[in-house]
């Protein structure tokens, strides 16, 4: 009789596999409105305007 394995998936197996899950360094760069650090292509958090254009808290409520 042969040896049966010690493990269903090897330890070379497994960390090709994990090679994926990493993490990802965020590309931050400054809001052209307020100066604060943003991700590209997103609203701003903190003042609402994108590309200089406002979008949230635009509308006033009288």
């Amino acid at each position: 009789m042969g040896a049966a394995p010690k493990s269903r998936i090897g330890p070379r197996r497994r960390r090709l596999r994990r090679t994926h899950y990493k993490l990802f360094k965020l590309n931050l760069v400054p809001c052209e409105t307020c100066d604060s650090l943003m991700m590209p292509h997103v609203v701003c958090q903190t003042c609402g305007s994108f590309r200089g254009v406002r979008y949230i808290g635009a509308v006033e409520e009288a």
